[in-house]
């Protein structure tokens, strides 16, 4: 978050400096754990973009395909320290993480741009062309995983909001990382969800829910849900937690970097665990 947000800042298609600053970083970081970066590049308002990929083959060959992505453009007037610049750097630590690991499945790792406002759910978001993309090409994605906003936590009793009737069933403090998926993900949300349970002691809800719902859709999950690909989003509930999200103010002193650290371990375990399945 300390580069993305801190020495770059606000990164998007109307600072397009600030976002090829973000690409390179990002290329560079993989690039020097000894991965191959893959590109998919197209033109948004003139300005030259790309997701980024890293593909770790499986030894069941590539066809069955397990998906981890985080956008990496921030809200125009927003440095994004936490949306997402805490994505990004989960979703860069499990690069590191995964190196050699020797997996079942081939797993992907995408940094995805053009998530935020005005592209989302248009043909410019990154994910709905590689989610397009991938559906075209018949590519046999078993689960997507969103990490989307994910470094805030609060201990206070009534810190944590939710949509309406969902404070009847979650807890009112700010402490949990969340699962959020749609009723085709629910089987394999469960699952990855004991898996993450299994491997920490990180306190977890998880959720199925609708689009519908305010929030639930939000983040590039969505892209493969409209692909029928079964995805789900990681994340500390942004504005239900956080009151800096798509703020000036969301800059990188505002995370809790220990328990950001102790999500993704989470996830390296729970990714683990889940490989040994047939997803």
């Amino acid at each position: 978050m300390g580069i993305l947000a801190g020495d770059i800042g606000e990164r998007n298609v109307f600072r397009p400096h600030a976002l090829q600053a973000a690409e390179d970083y990002i290329r560079e970081t993989w690039r020097s754990q000894g991965h191959a970066v893959l590109e998919q590049r197209y033109e948004t308002h003139g300005v030259s973009c790309a997701n980024l990929e890293v593909i770790l083959p499986g030894t069941l060959g590539p066809e069955r395909i397990l998906l981890v992505g985080a956008h990496y453009d921030s809200v125009r007037g927003s440095p994004g320290a936490n949306d997402n610049g805490s994505g990004v750097a989960a979703l860069l630590e499990l690069g590191r993480l995964f190196q050699g690991a020797g997996l079942r499945h081939t797993l992907r790792l995408v940094a995805f741009v053009n998530e935020e406002p005005p592209f989302f759910l248009t043909a410019h978001q990154g994910s709905m062309r590689y989610a397009r993309r991938a559906r075209r090409r018949g590519e046999d994605i078993r689960l997507m995983l969103s990490l989307e906003t994910m470094g805030y936590y609060c201990d206070a009793p009534g810190c944590q909001r939710y949509p309406p009737l969902f404070r009847f069933f979650y807890p009112d403090r700010g402490d949990f990382i969340a699962f959020v998926a749609n009723w085709h993900s629910r089987k394999v949300m469960r699952r990855l969800a004991r898996c993450f349970r299994a491997a920490s002691d990180f306190p977890l809800e998880h959720v199925t829910s609708t689009a519908l719902v305010p929030g639930v859709g939000a983040s590039d999950h969505f892209s493969f849900w409209l692909r029928r690909y079964r995805a789900l989003m990681v994340t500390d509930t942004a504005y239900y937690r956080y009151a800096h999200y798509h703020r000036a103010s969301d800059t990188p002193e505002r995370l809790d970097y220990e328990r950001l650290a102790a999500v993704t371990l989470g996830l390296q375990g729970a990714l683990l665990e889940l490989d040994t399945y047939d997803v």
